[in-house]
């Protein structure tokens, strides 16, 4: 509640992504999988996914410029993530949690929030600190998905 700028961004981008986890702790694969309300592919399990493309894209690909692909698309397509019908649990948390151990080396790397890396998508170079700042923002909304998601799957609000 005191830290500087560096370790409060640190510290709600932690927030956030153990809120991703709360809210998907104790389904089984299969109510992972459900979906929001077809024909949208939403679910927590592709949120899973999607946040692990998140993560590698702003962190790996943007600030430590690796040449790497997606996860889930050779060709650089995101949305392929959010599809999660014939997706492995157990694969995707893996991946999700190998990405964000990823990112925490490469912030804990940097040696202050104004290292950039260049943003292809954007045309333009960002700042580390815009990086913590749009991954609270994403987290943030896609955790609003997730409550309504896992009150969908099995009544639980708050989780």
């Amino acid at each position: 509640m005191t830290g500087g700028e560096r370790e409060t961004l640190r510290a709600y981008l932690d927030f956030h992504r153990a809120t991703l986890a709360m809210k998907c702790a104790g389904l089984t694969e299969e109510e992972l999988r459900e979906r929001s309300m077809p024909p949208s592919t939403l679910s927590l399990l592709g949120l899973v996914r999607h946040m692990a493309e998140v993560e590698r894209t702003w962190f790996r690909r943007v600030i430590a410029g690796e040449d790497i692909p997606l996860v889930w698309s050779a060709d650089g397509d995101y949305q392929e993530a959010y599809d999660a019908r014939s997706a492995s649990a157990p694969e995707a948390f893996a991946a999700w949690r190998a990405e964000v151990e990823h990112a925490r080396r490469v912030e804990r790397a940097a040696p202050s929030l104004e290292v950039t890396g260049h943003q292809p998508r954007w045309g333009t170079d960002v700042s580390l600190r815009l990086v913590m700042l749009h991954l609270i923002h994403e987290y943030a909304r896609h955790n609003g998905h997730a409550d309504f998601l896992r009150e969908g799957v099995d009544g639980t609000v708050g989780a």
